[in-house]
C-alpha cells in the first residue's frame, strides 16, 4: 500500500453548539488539515497521485471556509462545525475528484498544535 499526504491551513471562526463550556462562545483558529491518500498500486508515472491535484481538490474546499464564520457556511449551518465534522467534510469533497483506484485514508484537523481529529472511513 502507497500512500502521500499534502496539509495545508486556513483560519476561521466557529461557536460549537449543544456544548458547555468555552468553545459555545464565539472564537477562531488557524486550522491545519492533512489529506492522505492511500493506493495499492502506482498510475503509470509512478505516482499515488500528483500533489497539486490534492492540493486543488483540498483549496477548493479551504476557499469556501479560509477567513469565514462556519456555523454559516454549508454544511456546518446545519452541522456542528467540530473539528470531526470539518474533518468528515474534507473528506466527502476531496474523494469526489480522485481517479480510479486511489482512496482517501484519512484526513487529520488541528484546531491547536496539540488537538487534532482524525476521520478515517469504515474499511
Amino acid at each position: 500500500m502507497f500512500e502521500v499526504s499534502v496539509t495545508q491551513t486556513f483560519a476561521a471562526a466557529h461557536q460549537l453548539r449543544n456544548y458547555k463550556g468555552k468553545c459555545e462562545n464565539l472564537h477562531g483558529h488557524n486550522y491545519k488539515v492533512e489529506v492522505t491518500l492511500e493506493s495499492e498500486e502506482l498510475n503509470r508515472t509512478g505516482l499515488v497521485a500528483d500533489f497539486s491535484d490534492l492540493k486543488r481538490l483540498m483549496k477548493a474546499v479551504i476557499d469556501r471556509l479560509d477567513h469565514r464564520y462556519l456555523n454559516e457556511v454549508p454544511p456546518f449551518d446545519v452541522w456542528n462545525p467540530s473539528a470531526e465534522n470539518i474533518a468528515l467534510h474534507f473528506y466527502q469533497e476531496v474523494c469526489g475528484g480522485l481517479e480510479d483506484g486511489v482512496r482517501v485514508s484519512q484526513v487529520k484537523v488541528w484546531e491547536t498544535e496539540t488537538s487534532v481529529a482524525v476521520y478515517r472511513p469504515p474499511a
